[in-house]
């Protein structure tokens, strides 16, 4: 039995990998996939994956610096169709971040009144010096 690795293509889901390495082209163009592996913490063959498949979509563009001493130096941007790509993944993203937030505060609340009704008595404050 073959084990294949199993990603979705960057435009079948709302992707923070994808969003990440969109903005770290916007702000370093010039870098390597190992520096942008090594910036986002995604393994180097995953980079060339998503890069590849933005590429393929349009969404990237790709230069060889070819004056560069270094052979992987390239220079990626962003295409109109990218930035138009990375802007939607950013509202998505943002958007799906603020239901994220909503359905913890709810569970924060929720377990807040339960501590409170069981009676247990314990006064510890959060980060912002708020008691629980």
């Amino acid at each position: 039995m073959e084990s294949r690795m199993s990603v979705q293509p960057p435009d079948q889901l709302v992707n923070e990998e994808v969003l990440r390495i969109f903005r770290e082209i916007d702000r370093s163009p010039a870098m390597t996939q190992r520096e942008l592996s090594s910036r986002l913490g995604i393994s180097l063959g995953k980079v060339n994956f998503l890069i590849n498949a933005l590429i393929e979509k349009g969404f990237v563009k790709v230069e060889n610096l070819r004056k560069s001493s270094s052979k992987g130096a390239y220079l990626y941007y962003l295409t109109p169709m990218g930035e138009e790509k990375k802007n939607r993944t950013t509202y998505l993203f943002l958007h799906e971040k603020i239901r994220e937030y909503e359905r913890l505060a709810m569970e924060i609340q929720q377990l807040r009144r339960e501590v409170r009704e069981s009676g247990f008595s314990f006064e510890e404050q959060d980060q912002s010096g708020k008691l629980l």
